[in-house]
């Protein structure tokens, strides 16, 4: 049993550090985070050279590089969860703010007309500084997102309405086809 002990925390020593570096800190910057990880990935490299860490360093290897380009993103933006544990725990609270709004069980229509704004929202109205933040935005670059927000909507209600009374909705678009074509 000693052998594959000694084997086993030999290969989970990098796991260990990265756990410390992925660690949020105060002063830890995405930057910072991104730079030692690449240095322990390089030192990795380098050190595990067996044939049996072949496979440990590829699936690491592979893995970190898949994960690169959102890694770090939670450093510099301190209301992004940074763990899967805190996301799960913002969506459940999300979620239990819609049912107690609107008493239904699914969310899923609430979803698709808000989308990633219920997030968004609900995160920025716990933010201490969300009325500055809002004065810097520009009204023109307001107007474009709210027209953007408008179509989105617009889809929604439409194929509600659809759902609701398809023959209606068939006959009016018959109506403004006519109309279009007179």
């Amino acid at each position: 049993m000693k052998p594959i002990y000694t084997a086993v925390s030999r290969l989970v020593k990098p796991l260990k550090h990265i756990a410390t570096i992925l660690t949020p800190g105060e002063d830890k910057s995405s930057k910072t985070a991104e730079w030692e990880l690449s240095l322990l990935l390089e030192w990795v490299k380098q050190t595990y050279t067996l044939e049996s860490d072949e496979i440990m360093v590829n699936n690491l290897l592979n893995f970190s590089r898949g994960f690169w380009k959102g890694l770090f993103t939670c450093y510099d933006h301190y209301y992004i969860p940074r763990t899967n544990n805190d996301l799960e725990r913002f969506f459940r609270q999300t979620k239990a703010s819609h049912r107690r709004i609107t008493g239904l069980r699914s969310w899923n229509s609430y979803i698709i007309r808000n989308g990633e704004m219920i997030v968004l929202v609900s995160d920025a109205l716990r933010q201490e500084h969300v009325i500055s933040r809002l004065r810097s935005v520009s009204f023109s670059h307001y107007k474009s997102r709210k027209a953007l927000w408008d179509k989105r909507l617009t889809n929604v209600i439409l194929r509600k309405k659809f759902n609701r009374n398809t023959e209606s909705y068939l006959s009016e678009l018959e109506k403004r086809w006519d109309l279009l074509n007179c």
